[in-house]
This record gives C-alpha cells, sequence and structure tokens, in this order.
C-alpha cells in the first residue's frame, strides 16, 4: 500500500529513528537521495554527529525493509537582531529515494521531526532548500541569501588606498592545527555579531579541516591566515584556495574565499588586502557574501566586481513559538501592528499584536483588534532577520494590508543595521 487517503504513508511504510547499527544503510540511502554514486562508507562522520532520535528514515517492508528515505535535524543556535540568540531545530540530510516519491514520506518525517523540536523548546527550525518550492508548505520561508562575487582585479583597481586597517596588526598563515584551536573561539565570537549565522560544531570542525573524512565531500588543504591585532589577539580569519591557471606564460589565477570571518571593519579591511595581493592571482571568487557586504565599494572601481552565479536564497526559517521568537530579537522603532497569521500546522496561527518599545525590546500577544496584515508563517520568518521586506512582499502580492502603509510600518520596526546573513550550508 503506498499512502492512505489523507496522502500519508501506508501500511508498508515505517518512519521511525535509526539505531546507530543502522547509520551504514542510512548513510547509503543518503548517496541514492542525492544522486550521487557511494563511493565509500560514511559510518565514521555520521557517527560523530548522531544523536538518538534524531536520524530518522522510512523504511518500505514490501521491498525487503530497505531504507528509502532520510532525514536528519540536530540543535543549534541561530544569531538573530540585536545579537540575541533562538534555540533551533536544524534540519538536514532530507532524501527521499525516487522510487518512493510522491508517497508523504518527506510530510512524514518532517510533521514528526518539527513536533519533537517544539516539545523540546526549539522556538524555530532552520534548512538549506535544495528546490524552492518544497518547504513552504510546512511554514518555512527564505529568511537570508547568499551573494557571492567574482571580482576582476585588473578591472576593479584593486583596494583602495586609503581604508583602515588595524594599526599594529598582522597577517600569519596558520596551521591546520592552529586552525583547529584558534577557529572556534574566534567563529564563536563573531557569529554573535551577524543575525542569521548559527553554531559551528566540532563535527563541523573536524569535516573542514581534515581530520575527518566524508566520501562525496572533497575535502582539499587550502591556505589559512589568521589577522592578530597589536596585542597579539585574532581578530579575523580567511581560508581560501587557489586554482593554478595560466594564460601562456601569464598567470591568470582565481584566488576562491572558502571562509571569511572578520571581528571588525579594519580587521575585514586587512584581510582583503592580503587576498588581493596574492602573487599570480587575477580574479578573487566569493561565493557567499552577505548582500550589504561593502566590499564592492572598497574597490576603487567597484564595477569590476559581478555577482557570482550561484547567489540566491539561502537559509530557510520557520517559526515554532511567534511570542518567543519575536520577544528574543530587537526592533528599530517603537510601534504597533497587528498580524493575522495562518500557519498549515497551526502552530502560530491566529491574530496578534506586535508591540515594541523605544528602548528595542518587543512583545508578541494574541488579540482580536482588526488585522493590519495577513501573512503566513513563512513570509513571516522571511521578514524576521531582516534580509527581506515587508513593502516588496506587498508588491509580489505575498502578503495582504489592511490598513494603507502597515507594510511600511512593519518595515520600520523590523530594519536591522545589518541584513541576516548565513555562511554555512549544513
Amino acid at each position: 500500500m503506498g499512502n492512505d487517503a489523507h496522502g500519508r504513508p501506508g501500511q508498508d511504510i515505517e518512519i521511525r529513528a535509526i539505531t546507530e547499527e543502522e547509520i551504514p544503510v542510512w548513510d547509503r540511502a543518503i548517496a541514492r537521495g542525492f544522486l550521487r554514486p557511494h563511493i565509500a562508507d560514511g559510518t565514521e562522520f555520521r557517527r560523530l554527529t548522531f544523536e538518538p532520535g534524531r536520524f530518522l528514515a522510512a523504511f518500505d517492508r514490501a521491498d525487503g525493509d530497505r531504507c528509502v528515505a532520510t532525514f536528519r535535524s540536530f540543535d543549534a543556535e541561530l544569531t538573530v537582531p540585536g545579537n540575541g540568540t533562538l534555540p533551533v531545530d536544524a534540519v538536514t540530510a532530507v532524501t527521499v529515494n525516487s522510487t518512493h516519491r510522491r508517497r508523504g514520506l518527506l510530510s512524514g518525517m518532517m510533521r514528526q521531526d518539527l513536533a519533537a523540536a517544539r516539545e523540546r523548546g526549539s522556538l524555530a527550525a532552520i534548512l538549506i532548500a535544495a528546490e524552492y518550492n518544497i518547504y513552504g508548505r510546512f511554514g518555512y520561508g527564505p529568511a537570508t541569501r547568499a551573494h557571492g562575487l567574482r571580482i576582476d582585479l585588473l578591472r576593479s583597481g584593486g583596494l583602495r588606498a586609503d581604508l583602515p586597517v588595524p594599526e599594529g596588526g598582522r597577517v600569519d598563515f596558520l596551521s591546520l592545527e592552529e586552525l583547529r584551536k584558534l577557529g572556534p573561539e574566534l567563529h564563536d565570537r563573531w557569529r554573535l555579531t551577524q543575525p542569521g549565522a548559527i553554531t559551528r560544531s566540532p563535527a563541523w570542525w573536524k569535516l573542514h579541516t581534515g581530520e575527518v573524512t566524508l566520501p562525496g565531500y572533497d575535502w582539499k588543504e587550502g591556505f589559512y591566515a589568521a589577522h592578530r591585532d597589536a596585542d597579539g589577539v585574532v581578530t579575523g580569519l580567511i581560508w581560501y584556495s587557489v586554482d593554478d591557471t595560466w594564460d601562456g606564460a601569464f598567470p591568470n589565477c582565481t584566488l576562491t574565499v572558502n571562509d571569511f570571518l572578520a571581528l571588525d571593519r579594519p580587521t575585514a579591511n586587512a584581510l582583503w588586502r592580503f587576498a588581493f595581493s596574492v602573487d599570480w592571482v587575477r580574479h578573487v571568487a566569493v561565493g557567499n557574501l552577505s548582500p550589504d557586504d561593502p566590499l564592492p565599494l572598497l574597490l576603487n572601481d567597484p564595477r569590476g566586481a559581478k555577482p557570482h552565479e550561484e547567489s540566491c536564497d539561502f537559509l530557510w526559517l520557520r517559526l515554532l513559538d511567534l511570542p518567543a521568537a519575536l520577544a528574543a530579537r530587537s526592533y528599530a522603532a517603537p510601534g504597533r501592528l497587528v498580524l493575522q497569521v495562518t500557519d498549515p500546522e497551526g502552530w502560530t496561527a491566529g491574530r496578534w499584536a506586535l508591540e515594541t518599545a523605544a528602548d528595542g525590546t518587543g512583545r508578541c500577544t494574541r488579540t482580536d483588534d482588526p488585522a493590519d496584515l495577513t501573512l503566513d508563517i513563512g513570509r513571516v520568518g522571511s521578514l524576521y532577520l531582516g534580509a527581506e521586506s515587508a513593502t516588496r512582499l506587498l508588491a509580489a502580492g505575498l502578503l495582504t494590508e489592511h490598513r494603507p502603509g502597515a507594510a511600511a510600518t512593519a518595515d520600520l520596526l523590523l530594519r536591522t543595521p545589518t541584513a541576516g546573513w548565513n555562511p554555512d550550508g549544513f
């Protein structure tokens, strides 16, 4: 049996948490689901991240109890406007084998996980969407953008000479051992300054520094450099690779930035100056940069920077507890806005009054007052980190304005000094 009358998995399909002994089977199902050859067993890395109850799978009893779908979640912290954090349920490793599409397997795993996340106290869930039209039906909305750049160093004329850099600062290469020691502490300091940033687990650092391997993740040792201030304190980090490309006897190499952390603007300037000065490099590529990063304006000719072809929506957000999530972030102005929210699961549905104070705090309570705006919970997620505007959603027909000017009011209250941005896939 495929589905029941409500589109849920039928009696031949069982959705459940896997045991640690079933990780190899789950790992092979992920390879099938992501259309990748299973070139080697990834159990070693999977065990590092294994948590009972958080690795889900669908098993088809009619096919020899084969694992035909996978799903994983883990706890993380999400930085919100005002530098507070939310406990979130981070969803990843979502696959359904091609033989079992349209049987409700994703819906069953997602709803099971989100319900468990609410019980654990997660205020929201996050994921990186491989396809745009899948996750809106579960209440997710695109909440940050990846905005990469390709910079032609000759056309741009390089960095302006008047950019401030830390007095007495220096840039030094790091060994992998030094990176493993210094990187996590620096990232924990940096992420609390950037709305949309999330925690990096110890397993993340092991994978991204080659301490453990995962077949299919083609890690290669790159170049790692840290900026230290005059007191020797690390204030920034750049990780990059350089291709070996020549135009006859002339170097035509591209430096690709894989990770870039800077605690302040002068440190960022110093690290960019370092990257732009590497011998043989004619182009600098940054795959994921904040949409409002000033890097193009640091160039002598900003026209030398072109958008990267992979620029698109990135982190998706699903709020699970609307009052707690809205109280956790800061606001740019005092005001009041009544939101009529729809929710496919009903958890945040209803009419809510968002009241914000001059000190930047806010509270969200249920109300019977007339609604100013009507929108679904996914659109609230799109507005939450400051990467999207209500007036743009209104123009696109993605929310309804009942009081003239209400969308502009929402943008005033939700305005953030920097756009929400997340550099990390997961």
